[in-house]
């Protein structure tokens, strides 16, 4: 069983995809203990990790999706790890949708929102979240018809009780946030920082970003780059806001808006029947006579209204720009999304079963984890590693069988830097790179 399970998770991080692409894949390389294994094996194995446990264990279970083997399993990674002075006092959390190219399982496959752009397939939603130090803690599935905004809470709720964790803060993007939500967060005494909708609340629209109080600037170097910001708290009715700028992103999209007029003035020119179609364009066009179309300057000055801002709603009593950087640090599970998804291949999932279908995302997760922990090592190096270039140089480590005057030699490959930095990191040595094999 663990073997398998290692082969799937060692093929999500070096190649990604199924599990039959898993067993053809592992014919090419040396995994101790993978000779034996078959195709039935490692969908045993994802069956296992997202089986239901006994009825006994189900009281952490959220109203989505019983609790299964995988839940067991994150339990156990992170008292692996925690020592007397471990927190999960902030936790990072983020949803994407994950189609199927089949019926999607008994019960999780269903029709929703497709974050893919695919809402012509069934869907499963996957949450991850992640602590203050960018570790993966545990992953939650849900049906693909399951809305974020009702399900933050019970996932939290599960989450103190699965990791015996009192204090927390929730940091979530604004597609969870809704008044029932913070009602409930404030009704259990949990802090949080949410993503508000600034262009379509009123309240933030018409009141907050109208407040007068000064900005304080903070300027961030990340890769060699500076990027400006600036934030404020404002509080209005007991509810408190933080609205950030990041001055680059503000004259990027005024630049935008600027090219996008311009386009629109020479198209009006020529003729205005072909821009009703453009998305981009009509949010600028106003009617005007027989069915013609003219700027609506008024919509493009309340357009630069919205240029580089973000807004925040939370309880702290934190710092706007501390949690400003809080709220930034979010982009770390989004980052991780896309590794999943692309790096990993987690999508499409073929699978008939939901527990197949929770093993198969789970061994996804293990990968990250995996992930998290090296690069984490690397860092304690002082070092950096590129993780395409990491995969690339362990994938070229080859061993070769010669024969030479009637004896056998195996023949070692050197090591890419990337991959002696990846070994080093983990205190590993390679063979010697000529090896004589015993004769029979």
């Amino acid at each position: 069983m663990e073997r398998a399970v290692f082969l799937t998770v060692l093929h999500r991080l070096m190649r990604g995809g199924s599990d039959l692409a898993a067993d053809r894949w592992r014919e090419d390389y040396r995994i101790a203990g993978s000779e034996h294994l078959g195709l039935h094996h490692l969908y045993r194995a994802m069956a296992w990790l997202g089986e239901a446990l006994s009825a006994e264990p189900q009281d952490n279970a959220t109203p989505f999706v019983p609790r299964c083997t995988k839940d067991l399993i994150e339990e156990q990674l992170f008292a692996h790890r925690r020592d007397l002075f471990s927190r999960l006092d902030l936790v990072f959390m983020d949803t994407t949708s994950l189609y199927f190219e089949g019926l999607g399982g008994q019960s999780i496959g269903q029709y929703g929102y497709s974050k893919d752009h695919r809402p012509d397939l069934r869907q499963m939603i996957l949450a991850v979240l992640i602590d203050g130090d960018g570790r993966p803690v545990c992953s939650e599935m849900w049906p693909g018809n399951t809305a974020d905004v009702t399900a933050l809470v019970p996932v939290i709720d599960r989450l103190r009780k699965r990791f015996a964790i009192g204090r927390v803060c929730i940091v979530a993007d604004r597609g969870m946030i809704s008044t029932e939500t913070i009602a409930a967060l404030e009704a259990r005494g949990l802090l949080y920082i949410l993503g508000v909708r600034e262009r379509t609340d009123k309240l933030v629209r018409d009141v907050v970003l109208n407040d007068t109080a000064p900005f304080v600037p903070l300027t961030i170097e990340k890769r060699g780059k500076d990027t400006d910001y600036s934030a404020k708290a404002v509080t209005l009715g007991g509810a408190r806001y933080v609205v950030c700028i990041n001055h680059q992103e503000a004259a990027k999209d005024a630049a935008a808006r600027t090219a996008i007029l311009a386009a629109l003035e020479r198209q009006l020119h020529r003729g205005d029947k072909a821009l009703v179609g453009n998305t981009g364009y009509r949010r600028f066009l106003k009617t005007v006579g027989d069915g013609h179309f003219a700027i609506d300057r008024a919509k493009a000055d309340e357009d630069a209204r919205f240029d580089g801002l973000f807004v925040l709603r939370t309880n702290t009593d934190l710092n706007p720009l501390v949690a400003m950087l809080r709220y930034k640090q979010l982009w770390t599970v989004e980052q991780t999304f896309r590794t999943a998804k692309h790096l990993l291949a987690t999508r499409p999932i073929f699978h008939k079963l939901d527990e197949t279908i929770r093993g198969h995302v789970f061994c996804s997760f293990l990968a990250l984890v995996l992930k998290a922990e090296l690069e984490t090592r690397i860092a304690a190096l002082g070092q950096k590693g590129s993780w395409p270039t990491i995969i690339g140089d362990l994938d070229a480590l080859t061993e070769t069988e010669v024969e030479q005057d009637g004896r056998r030699f195996t023949l070692r490959s050197a090591p890419g830097s990337a991959a002696s930095l990846a070994l080093r990191a983990v205190g590993i040595a390679l063979p010697p790179s000529v090896q004589s094999i015993a004769s029979d």
